[in-house]
């Protein structure tokens, strides 16, 4: 008697056995679209991200000054998407690595993989807290700042560093007048003249933050980085006092490292920058390393940079006098004919002001001359939208390579903290021209993403009347990258064919069903995602004219 309901059930069985088994033939299709879009919700916490493709597990990985967990730093997000963002339990690098050299003032992480060895180098800036008068001369060298490089073999991490030392390189600056050494203890009010500013000792090692790798095609590496504005007083003719700035320098980086099999080799700046700017009188063995100037604001005055150069007044002493030019990212493009033209992209003054933004220069050589394009800002605050301090990112293609987006750190209203935002960035090589299309509303998803793949982990459930019963859905994109169900940017809908059936329940990935009754019914899960104003849709694809919703069908079979 306990068996008598499957006989009713077989020839339903049998149907979808053989429905499941019949696979049709391989076929030429057109191209598929798609009407998914995607829009910045701002829920994802990060700062000075930088966003990179990974060929081997189909994700693109953000790694942030900000997001990792106790013990940790820098945060570790990935996307199939650019928008949809899964955070990675952890963080980078262990707070508590043996080969840790700095103590604080942990900031903008960039991750560079080599595909042929496997090694993953993470360069990242951090605060000396020890041998800093060997690295600045003076042992109270206020921002004792410098670049590290650590390594693993996976993108999520941890990294741990190859030395315990940061990059061995000096930069110095010979014809720096140190007027930080005939100031009062506050170190916020220069000297009030020219004048009186020459009459400090010449010359002060940089401190410097903000890294940045740039591999051009003829093999050649370069690193960029921006000189801390501390001991960087410089003399404003427009104003007639000097401001503390922040500059962009690079240094080219030799290759042995990049090609080291083991990930143990540190990078080394290339010998012609090693003891460039010794002088004559100095003793042996002291290091006096150069670099090349590539952004100022003297070398390329624009206005918009000029938020905080009267800030020490307005805030009664409490603030300096300053600009910024950090957070840099460089790329290479090509003209019609053929002409390289290389991009780089900055964020001025401060994140919390309604002013900092982004600008970009170009250059017909990684070294330069740069010079800063007439548009900019091109990435700045838009309080209609919703979007404020917009400011330092990464230029990263779309997983099909015939898109680029710039994805930055911005914040929703002026009192949050920073977030991930993603913004269509165009390049037209031919005019030497750049635009951020920074947003709230919907937009197209990258393209190469889709087709998407839905797969129910179980394609046959069995139960019991009364009784509920699981089974987990996945959701995909081209490249491979499964979707975060959780975020509340996609999810999944199922319902149960006929409604009458039963009842179903959705949390995150795990669809439940619970029948009410013998029989055989239909689980039908499909994709979907959020809109700007509020509300899900089902995703469409297909090829040409013909779309279908991204969804599969489950057999609940119930006695």
């Amino acid at each position: 008697m306990g068996h008598r309901p499957w006989r009713r059930l077989l020839p339903a069985l049998l149907a979808f056995v053989l429905a499941a088994a019949a696979v049709p033939a391989a076929r030429a299709v057109p191209p598929v679209t798609t009407d998914a879009t995607y829009f910045n919700d701002a829920r994802t916490p990060g700062a000075d991200p930088f966003v990179r493709f990974d060929r081997a597990s189909g994700y693109y990985y953000a790694y942030s000054t900000e997001g990792a967990d106790p013990g940790y730093h820098f945060g570790i997000y990935r996307s199939p998407d650019l928008a949809t963002w899964q955070r990675i339990p952890g963080g980078a690098l262990r707070e508590n690595d043996p080969r840790n050299w700095a103590h604080d003032w942990y900031w903008a992480p960039e991750v560079y993989h080599n595909e042929r060895t496997g090694i993953y180098f993470l360069f990242y800036s951090g605060r000396m807290n020890k041998n800093v008068a060997e690295h600045f001369k003076y042992a109270d060298f206020e921002e004792a700042s410098k670049v590290g490089v650590a390594v693993s073999r996976s993108p999520d991490g941890p990294f741990t560093d190859i030395a315990a030392a940061p990059l061995d390189y000096y930069p110095y600056d010979p014809d720096y007048h140190d007027v930080n050494l005939i100031m009062d203890a506050t170190q916020k009010k220069p000297p009030a003249t020219l004048e009186e500013g020459r009459t400090a000792p010449l010359g002060t090692y940089l401190p410097f933050i903000d890294p940045n790798v740039f591999f051009d095609d003829d093999g050649r590496i370069y690193l960029y980085f921006s000189r801390n504005a501390y001991r960087n007083w410089v003399w404003d003719t427009d104003l007639g006092k000097y401001i503390e700035e922040s500059n962009i320098y690079a240094v080219e980086l030799t290759g042995d490292w990049w090609r080291d099999p083991t990930g143990t080799t540190m990078p080394a700046i290339h010998p012609r920058y090693r003891d460039a700017n010794l002088g004559p009188g100095d003793p042996p063995g002291i290091r006096k390393d150069g670099f090349t100037p590539i952004i100022s604001y003297g070398a390329d005055k624009q206005a918009w940079e000029n938020a905080h150069v009267h800030d020490y007044a307005k805030t009664g002493g409490q603030k300096k006098d300053r600009r910024w030019a950090e957070g840099s990212t460089t790329v290479k493009a090509y003209t019609g004919t053929g002409k390289p033209v290389y991009y780089l992209t900055y964020s001025a003054n401060n994140f919390e002001n309604e002013f900092y933004g982004v600008g970009y220069a170009v250059a017909d050589s990684p070294l330069g001359p740069w010079r800063k394009s007439p548009a900019n800002p091109v990435l700045a605050q838009d309080a209609a939208r919703g979007l404020y301090s917009t400011g330092h990112g990464s230029m990263v293609a779309s997983p099909d390579g015939r898109e680029r987006y710039y994805v930055h750190h911005g914040r929703p209203s002026t009192v949050d903290s920073r977030r991930l935002y993603t913004a269509r960035l165009r390049l037209d090589p031919d005019r030497r021209g750049l635009t951020i299309a920074g947003s709230t509303a919907d937009r197209p998803i990258p393209s190469g993403v889709a087709p998407f793949a839905l797969r129910p982990a179980d394609r046959l459930l069995f139960t019991r009347s009364g009784v509920p019963v699981s089974t987990t859905v996945e959701v995909s994109g081209a490249s491979g990258g499964d979707f975060d169900l959780a975020n509340p940017l996609n999810r999944i809908r199922a319902e149960l064919r006929p409604v009458s059936a039963g009842a179903v329940r959705v949390r995150g990935n795990r669809v439940t069903v619970t029948p009410n009754a013998p029989g055989v019914a239909v689980l039908h899960v499909v994709y979907q995602r959020e809109r700007a104003a509020g509300g899900y849709f089902d995703v469409t694809q297909g090829a040409g004219p013909r779309r279908e919703s991204v969804s599969a069908d489950v057999r609940v079979v119930t006695w």
